[in-house]
């Protein structure tokens, strides 16, 4: 399992840890990569590796942040050195972020998997987070929906599954010859969304990726990845800026569109890059029901008669209002399978929130996106993250 970590010292230990205790699985080690100059990180791990010898403290050799994927790509050259001195190959890697509550069945679930197929993708469910009700609560939506919906229909497409960075495994020999194919490197380490491309170069190599939701027990809840998420305005959109900027913009750039022409691909593809357009049109949309709201407040005071729309265009805001409510529907359906009816029904006002930070994550991906136009290096725009004190009950 690879972990990158910067500037995790409030985590990374507690997250090993439980790790450690909860994986029910004989032959594991977990390669947890740090920086040189974050020494608090480099002391939470030692102090875990101390005490299991299969947690692997790998320090890289520049100082961070790097990229993510650089960190990763250092977490591989650790474990090419260390099947070569031990004489024993791995089957598959599995990525995990530091705030990561593992599933204690999920490396029975790659295992299993892995014979068959390259890679393995784990649903994520983020943790309803018990003072972030409408910030943290809109991930649970979203990934409820996403993971349930998006991705199961993106799989019956036949189009390339992109990876969430946790909860996923991929082959070994997979993650060789794409490491061949890049001089080395299996992790591109100029991307900012280096899972999700990773997805999509394993489909366009020919690999099998699956999206695999099993039951912990019959009727129960999926194997799935459960943690916090930002619970923060600023966190989240500092977070989805930067996974607008690597999928939507600089990942445009980036992965094109499917050589072979293939629709169901390329039309994920699309659906994927369409907050270009999107977020634009919902900015105008936003505007105008504030000064469509204006307009009739001030006939109101006026006692004046507002212009009567055109019946045309009633039919329109009606059909659009009969579409919205379909939509919010299947994302309260989803968020119930997952969450329970109470979150299900907090899914539909989350949805404003959600528009919120999408927004002004916008914003800032421009910005982010214009820089690196002009030459400006990719860093590691983490937020800061968190730990459940009670992981076990968290996890459910």
């Amino acid at each position: 399992m690879f972990v990158a970590a910067w500037d995790e010292s409030q985590v990374i230990g507690r997250m090993l840890r439980t790790a450690l205790r909860r994986f029910d699985h004989a032959d594991y080690a977990i390669y947890v990569g740090t920086y040189p100059n974050d020494p608090a990180t480099i002391a939470a791990v030692a102090d875990v590796a101390e005490r299991d010898a299969r947690i692997r403290l790998v320090i890289g050799g520049a100082p961070g942040p790097t990229t993510k994927a650089d960190c990763l790509n250092a977490l591989w050259r650790a474990l090419l050195r260390d099947e070569l001195a031990e004489g024993s190959p791995v089957l598959g890697i599995v990525l995990h972020d530091a705030e990561d509550i593992v599933h204690p069945l999920e490396l029975k679930v790659f295992a299993h998997r892995l014979q068959h197929c390259s890679a393995v993708q784990l649903p994520v469910l983020p943790l309803p987070h018990p003072r972030s009700r409408f910030v943290a609560g809109h991930y649970c939506d979203e990934f409820a929906e996403a993971h349930a919906k998006t991705l199961v229909v993106r799989q019956a497409l036949g189009a390339g599954l992109p990876l969430a960075g946790v909860g996923c495994a991929i082959r070994r020999d997979m993650l060789g010859a794409i490491a061949d194919a890049r001089g080395g490197a299996p992790f591109d380490a100029t991307s900012l969304t280096e899972d999700y491309e990773l997805g999509l170069t394993i489909h366009a190599m020919g690999g099998k990726t699956v999206l695999a939701r099993v039951p912990e027990r019959i009727g129960g809840p999926p194997v799935a990845v459960r943690a916090y998420f930002p619970d923060t305005l600023r966190a989240a959109v500092r977070q989805k800026a930067r996974w607008l900027t690597g999928i939507a913009l600089a990942g445009w750039d980036r992965t094109g569109w499917h050589a072979s022409a293939h629709l169901g691909d390329n039309w994920m593809r699309m659906r994927d890059r369409r907050a270009t357009l999107a977020l634009p049109v919902l900015a105008i949309a936003y505007c105008t029901l504030l000064l469509w709201s204006v307009s009739t407040l001030v006939h109101l005071v006026a006692g004046s008669t507002a212009p009567v729309l055109d019946p045309s265009v009633q039919a329109l805001l009606w059909a659009n209002f009969a579409l919205v409510g379909w939509r919010l529907l299947v994302r309260a359906a989803f968020v119930h399978r997952a969450y329970g009816w109470r979150e299900a029904l907090w899914s539909a006002p989350r949805v404003l929130v959600g528009n919120y930070i999408a927004l002004f994550a916008a914003r800032r991906a421009i910005g982010l996106y214009t820089r690196m136009l002009f030459g400006a290096a990719p860093r590691w725009d983490k937020t800061d993250h968190q730990f459940p004190d009670l992981p076990e009950q968290a996890a459910g």
